[in-house]
């Protein structure tokens, strides 16, 4: 099994993801404001240019996982105790919940392409030849690339056989498969809120933590703690980010003080129905394609950038609203969490207001940690509902386009399926030729921002690939409420 890569900035986010969830669940305000010198204590390395530029940054990561965005904050010396205070009257930051911390912005430089002292100007030039904007000439025994003319390819790169020729990243904007990520004068990240389709890779990508998310995880703490009914609706990619079997998990919702538990997968099957009813019957009124509606970051995507697919798209709501609506007709009462591993769940959600909060499944992670609870010390639990395997692949690349195709109605012939396995910005272009066109290679065309699907999520704490085989080596039958 795969060793998930947790770096120091993804150990440093969940820290104090869990610093804040104990202080916020224990009612201890206060204590919030002594979290960056509990963090950073004398004596103790720190990462800036000094301990107390550690700490303030530090104040600024307590705020987001409270909810909050640092564009927001209007004065600098107010406690985090209260801000803590204001959850139960301010609602978390839901769209847009990006938030730059621009002093931990290293105003790394544009992505480029260099040449490196190990040119020697040879005499092939496959560098040369190559460039389609003929960027390159070699001066001087050494080649030399025009910025004015090149395009970031990497075609010399790739083809120097010095490996003298490197492209130079800049992480977040690689990332971004929308081009939302700009620079500010100064050379800090800054994100357009126009285009981003809240997919949150740049918060993945970026090695220094800058960009944030507004976390939910204290409302939904503070909803608890306060003995409101609280109902968590699970994705089915969190069943592949814990190492252990499904009901353990649950059971340790459950101890956190969640009423009770809807597997999403559930809703899954419920989707894959309605999904199947509807193409059956565009195709009889002679559409073109469909694609699928299920990925939030896909839906923004046409929202924002390729407004003349709509037609095309599949009217079907999400799993997520489904599993909330069966939770509210059973618990009308209730608080619903979604939790999963996809950010722009909480721009879907705001957006439809169902469910009332999404939290991740790092954040999950932090709760737990906070609580020292040790899944394998807990005896397994079943959840209200619980879905096929069918639904619980909605979340492995290819899996939304298997559920419709296995719900077809009968009578109906079986669909082709193109899949989009990660939104980049060459796929893009060519959905935009299938709108314009009305013509796509398959009737059905499965995207998923994520490569990999959602268990490749930006909020992920295990790797895709040990992900998608737990969840397909998972066995719904062991569980009793299996549905028919």
């Amino acid at each position: 099994m795969a060793i998930p890569m947790i770096s120091e900035a993804d150990r440093l986010r969940r820290e104090v993801l869990a610093y804040v969830i104990k202080e916020i669940q224990d009612g201890e305000y206060e204590n919030i404001d002594r979290i960056p010198v509990k963090m950073r204590p004398k004596g103790e390395p720190y990462s800036r240019c000094c301990i107390y530029k550690d700490r303030a940054a530090l104040r600024y990561r307590c705020m987001s996982a409270m909810g909050y965005r640092v564009e927001d904050e209007v004065d600098e010396i107010k406690p985090l105790a209260q801000y803590a205070k204001e959850i139960d009257t301010t609602p978390p930051a839901a769209n847009p919940f990006l938030t730059i911390f621009p002093d931990a912005c290293s105003a790394c430089m544009q992505s480029q392409i260099m040449v490196t002292n190990m040119c020697r100007g040879c005499l092939a030039r496959p560098c040369t030849n190559i460039c389609p904007r003929k960027a390159i000439q070699v001066r001087n025994g050494r080649a030399r690339i025009s910025t004015e003319l090149c395009i970031n390819c990497g075609k010399c790169a790739e083809v120097c056989r010095y490996h003298a020729i490197i492209q130079v990243p800049l992480a977040c904007a690689d990332a971004c498969p929308v081009g939302a990520i700009g620079k500010t004068e100064d050379g800090r990240v800054t994100v357009d809120q126009e285009k981003c389709i809240r997919c949150g890779k740049c918060i993945k990508a970026c090695p220094f933590a800058a960009i944030m998310q507004a976390n939910q995880v204290a409302h939904v703490v503070r909803a608890i703690a306060q003995g409101k009914k609280v109902i968590a609706l699970v994705a089915p990619a969190i069943l592949g980010y814990f190492p252990t079997e499904p009901g353990k998990l649950y059971a340790a919702l459950r101890k956190m003080g969640f009423a009770d538990v809807y597997e999403v997968a559930l809703a899954g099957d419920e989707v894959a129905i309605d999904e199947a009813k509807e193409w059956a019957e565009r195709k009889a009124e002679g559409a073109p394609f469909m694609t699928t509606s299920c990925c939030p970051a896909w839906m923004e995507t046409v929202k924002r950038h390729i407004p003349e697919i709509m037609p095309y798209v599949s009217h079907t709501p999400s799993p997520m609203v489904y599993s909330d609506r069966r939770a509210k007709k059973d618990h009308p009462d209730a608080i619903t969490v979604f939790i999963g591993p996809c950010m722009a769940k909480r721009a879907e959600a705001h957006r439809l207001q169902s469910p009332d909060y999404v939290i991740t499944a790092e954040e999950v992670g932090a709760w737990l940690m906070a609580n020292n609870i040790q899944l394998d010390d807990l005896e397994p639990e079943q959840p209200a509902c619980v879905g096929t395997q069918y639904g619980a692949e909605f979340a492995i690349s290819g899996g939304v386009a298997n559920a419709v195709a296995h719900y077809l109605p009968e009578g109906v012939a079986m669909p082709t399926v193109f899949k989009i396995n990660g939104l980049n910005k060459k796929n893009i272009a060519l959905l935009r030729v299938f709108a314009k066109t009305k013509k796509a290679p398959a009737d059905i065309i499965e995207i998923m921002v994520c490569p990999g699907g959602c268990v490749a999520g930006p909020a992920a704490i295990n790797t895709p690939e040990d992900a998608t085989k737990i969840i397909q080596d998972r066995r719904p039958d062991d569980f009793n409420a299996l549905v028919k």
